[in-house]
């Protein structure tokens, strides 16, 4: 369909990056552009066993045909950006709203040593919450302002709104997952803004006519970084055991972890208007399904959770990773 938009279905970690990643190859995406927050975000994904980390361009940096836009709601960090341009050779389909605002040293700063936002909420000290506040306050410089910006500066709205009236393959990524939303998370222990498909599209520049699908990532087991309630919570102990244990890609904390929350789910499902279902990671949970890439050979346990899944939310499952490579992916799209 020719605009996406993909949001995590949890508190992030959901495995965004490896879906914008695949679907950026197989769909021909003529447009990734990325909502969100800010550099807080790391997407990662694996192509050919080579790791692939983007934490400011959208996920579809493999494509070189994929333009990659940032909508005028994130929050851009200047050196990083640049330096993922850089190492991932961009510049030449890489393009930055006028309006993104920008974090500086001093948010930073302030995002660090904070006792409430470093210890309290848990945050990733990389300045995205100062940088909000610094914009509802109408203080904060954006990124029209910044000359080192200034190749990359553009209208972004107006560049994915046409894309989308030529029905041209855009796809939307959102970061961070739905209960790490300002407005919808467990409050006080959030994300400094709203991040369901609502917020990105917000983010972007675009109606909700004008979306096709929302697809929600949820991954097969529960992770959050930081502080909140996470309902069920294991030991690390016994997330070791079951092979859950995971650690934040820009921070490098272990993620907590608990099994999948269906009630979650169902209320993501909800809130973010649902028309797809991405689940991850089907190869921790289900070890004899790793590498797999036909729903036939997945084994009865892990066909039944898939089915309990598109039973409890109403929505159909049509994407399954099975692997860390962005090809371990079983498509269903077009047979549901």
């Amino acid at each position: 369909m020719p605009c996406t938009v993909a949001v995590g279905g949890f508190f992030g970690d959901e495995g965004k990056g490896k879906v914008i990643a695949y679907l950026s190859i197989k769909d021909s995406a003529a447009i990734a552009v990325r909502g969100g927050v800010g550099a807080n975000a790391g997407h990662t994904f694996v192509y050919r066993d080579h790791t692939y980390k983007v934490r400011m361009l959208p996920s579809a940096i493999l494509n070189q045909s994929t333009r990659l836009l940032l909508g005028a709601g994130v929050l851009v960090t200047p050196s990083i950006l640049i330096e993922e341009i850089q190492k991932y050779s961009t510049s030449n389909r890489t393009l930055v709203d006028n309006q993104c605002g920008i974090i500086e040293e001093a948010h930073i700063l302030r995002d660090s040593t904070s006792d409430h936002l470093k210890n309290i909420v848990g945050t990733t000290g990389t300045g995205t919450g100062p940088a909000n506040s610094d914009r509802a306050l109408r203080t904060l410089k954006l990124a029209r302002e910044v000359l080192e910006l200034s190749p990359y500066l553009c209208d972004i709205s107006s560049i994915v709104n046409e894309a989308i009236d030529e029905k041209r393959s855009v796809l939307v990524e959102g970061t961070q997952g739905t209960y790490l939303s300002l407005y919808h998370g467990g409050y006080p222990y959030v994300t400094s803004k709203d991040v369901t498909a609502s917020g990105i599209c917000s983010d972007v520049g675009i109606g909700p006519k004008s979306v096709d699908e929302v697809l929600v990532v949820f991954k097969s087991f529960v992770t959050r970084v930081g502080a909140g309630p996470l309902l069920n919570e294991v030991t690390p102990e016994e997330a070791l055991a079951r092979g859950w244990t995971e650690y934040g890609s820009v921070t490098g904390r272990q993620r907590r972890s608990s099994s999948f929350n269906i009630d979650l789910a169902k209320k993501s499902v909800k809130i973010n208007s649902a028309t797809q279902l991405a689940i991850t990671k089907m190869d921790v949970l289900f070890p004899l399904c790793a590498g797999v890439r036909e729903f036939s050979k997945l084994t009865d346990d892990a066909k039944n959770f898939i089915q309990w899944i598109e039973d409890e939310t109403g929505v159909k499952v049509v994407l399954i990773g099975t692997g860390a490579d962005i090809f371990d992916i079983i498509d269903l799209r077009e047979i549901r």
